[in-house]
């Protein structure tokens, strides 16, 4: 009896252990998620280039915002694709002169979260590339009414969130920062006129290297989130976006504030 019962234990152990081994390795699969934002926003914005004038315009200014994250579960790294349209409608000090601006982003990044003391708490930091694709056009007319924009930026990225409940449903609010270290941008040098550039193929220094120095830009999200659904919660936030730049002996900036509003739709 004794024998036999030495012999069902261990048939019970080799039966059982590959079921648990098998159960272990399926819990350590990562499974593939990602989480979609869409957002507009509306507010003000300021005007500055003096290949155009040298008047400082403001205005109003609307944007759209679609951000898309794609996770793995028990993975620590995840990507991160935003694109950003926006336009505005600027004047000069004396509303004579109107500014029209018009400019689409789109950024991807790579992150990495940590999650200290196993608190609510989740720092995130990485890397990114983005690119910037806009035109100014002064309806005050003459040889050179518009202004095209064009760079490629490489930029750190870091965030900070916080998750909780509220009223029983999830919450959190998230802080982002990116600053531009370098990139390339196009601009028209000094009395330069596109009719010379395009046309003629008369090119002078028109494709500029760019640092946080020469074009020290900025872009700042503070989003809060609260669940409506059980796969949708309503996102709303502040975006500032500013680019500046002082190359070719031009001086050149936009800043946009926004108050945004949106939805965020999550992973079952």
């Amino acid at each position: 009896m004794r024998h036999i019962s030495l012999l069902c234990t261990a048939l019970c152990l080799l039966l059982c252990h590959p079921q648990s081994a098998g159960a272990q390795r399926a819990d350590s699969i990562s499974t593939p998620y990602k989480q979609t934002t869409y957002m507009v926003g509306l507010g003000p914005t300021k005007v500055l280039d003096t290949y155009l004038s040298a008047e400082h315009f403001s205005g109003t200014g609307f944007s759209f915002l679609s951000t898309m994250s794609r996770h793995r579960t028990h993975r620590r790294w995840y990507t991160l694709l935003q694109h950003q349209a926006s336009v505005g409608v600027t004047r000069d000090r004396s509303h004579d002169i109107k500014m029209l601006e018009a400019c689409y982003r789109f950024t991807a990044a790579r992150l990495r979260k940590w999650q200290p003391w196993q608190t609510p708490l989740i720092l995130e930091a990485g890397g990114a590339v983005g690119t910037d694709i806009g035109a100014l056009y002064n309806t005050l007319g003459g040889n050179n009414p518009g202004q095209v924009r064009l760079g490629l930026y490489l930029m750190p990225v870091v965030a900070a969130g916080w998750h909780t409940q509220i009223a029983g449903r999830k919450a959190g609010v998230r802080a982002e920062a990116e600053l531009p270290l370098a990139g390339v941008m196009f601009s028209p040098n000094y009395g330069q006129s596109y009719y010379e550039i395009f046309s003629r193929g008369n090119n002078d220094h028109n494709i500029v290297p760019t640092t946080f120095v020469s074009a020290p830009n900025f872009r700042l999200q503070l989003m809060f989130n609260y669940q409506i659904a059980k796969r949708c919660a309503l996102q709303i936030g502040y975006l500032a976006d500013l680019r500046q730049a002082a190359v070719n002996q031009l001086k050149q900036h936009i800043y946009s504030h926004r108050c945004m509003v949106g939805v965020m739709i999550q992973p079952k």
